[in-house]
């Protein structure tokens, strides 16, 4: 089995998903990168955290062909791979449902800063993506997901 280090984290880092229910249902995933071997571990899409396993994890390489696994990759990895390959510092990438940055997120509201402890993990308030047009959504939605959190994370970077 390719990664049981790897594994072994991206593993933990769904279940602790769960387990502060930061993810509903099947929804929502985390996925982990090694670059030196250029692989992308992430969640099956559609798979209970309940009695997952290490080998449920599906390994991909940077572009998103599985390279080992029996399930299908979580649908969110276009959107992985685009935040790896254009921000090379990731390590890991944590997708949630939970209630209240769902709801945030639908009222379409940057989340400002309140505090010390948000500031001292993103100085400012946390960007929104502009709302994909219907061509973006019908055309490989999730990588457009990806290309847009990039455009609102330069826009956030670049003052604008």
């Amino acid at each position: 089995m390719l990664l049981a280090k790897l594994r072994g984290q991206v593993l933990e880092a769904n279940l602790e998903l769960a387990r502060r229910s930061l993810v509903l249902s099947t929804f929502g995933n985390a996925s982990g990168v090694a670059r030196e071997e250029g692989v992308i571990v992430i969640k099956p899409s559609g798979l209970s955290y309940a009695g997952m396993k290490p080998e449920d994890l599906v390994v991909t390489d940077l572009y998103g062909r599985v390279m080992e696994g029996v399930l299908r990759p979580s649908s969110d990895l276009p959107t992985h791979a685009v935040l790896n390959w254009v921000f090379p510092a990731i390590k890991g990438i944590a997708h949630t449902h939970s209630e209240c940055a769902t709801a945030w997120a639908q009222a379409r509201e940057t989340i400002p800063c309140f505090g010390t402890t948000h500031a001292d993990y993103f100085h400012g308030p946390i960007p929104l993506t502009e709302t994909m047009n219907h061509e973006e959504i019908e055309a490989e939605c999730e990588a457009n997901t990806g290309e847009m959190i990039v455009r609102a994370f330069r826009a956030w970077r670049d003052g604008g």
